[in-house]
């Protein structure tokens, strides 16, 4: 199964819901595809990435993250995204759970979009 997703573009924020497995065959194309919305869209400066329904995240995925969080960060934009048990122990093992900002449910990261 390949990665595949939707994006939905709110006011201040784009929240982009991912299932499948981001690893070394996708993370370039997801890479180049949230990267060129980070720099597009310049009214949505927040980035949820909600990989709550994600199967797996492999080495490639993780640094992928991080190049968009930094992407993001280079752009007075902030990425935030939301986990669940396998993906939060993968990114715990590397220890970029606070840089990744590593939210519980897209509820709680919209929240911190609302209050940034």
């Amino acid at each position: 199964m390949s990665l595949r997703g939707t994006r939905d573009v709110k006011d201040n924020y784009q929240l982009f819901r991912l299932t499948g497995l981001l690893d070394a065959f996708s993370e370039g194309t997801f890479r180049k595809v949230v990267g060129g919305y980070i720099e597009e869209e310049q009214s949505a400066k927040h980035i949820i990435l909600d990989l709550s329904q994600i199967d797996f995240v492999d080495s490639s995925g993780l640094g992928a993250l991080v190049q968009l969080v930094k992407k993001a960060q280079s752009n007075g934009a902030t990425l935030q995204v939301v986990s669940n048990a396998r993906v939060t122990q993968t990114v715990k093992l590397v220890r970029l759970e606070k840089f990744l900002s590593l939210q519980p449910s897209v509820d709680d990261a919209i929240e911190n979009v609302k209050s940034a």
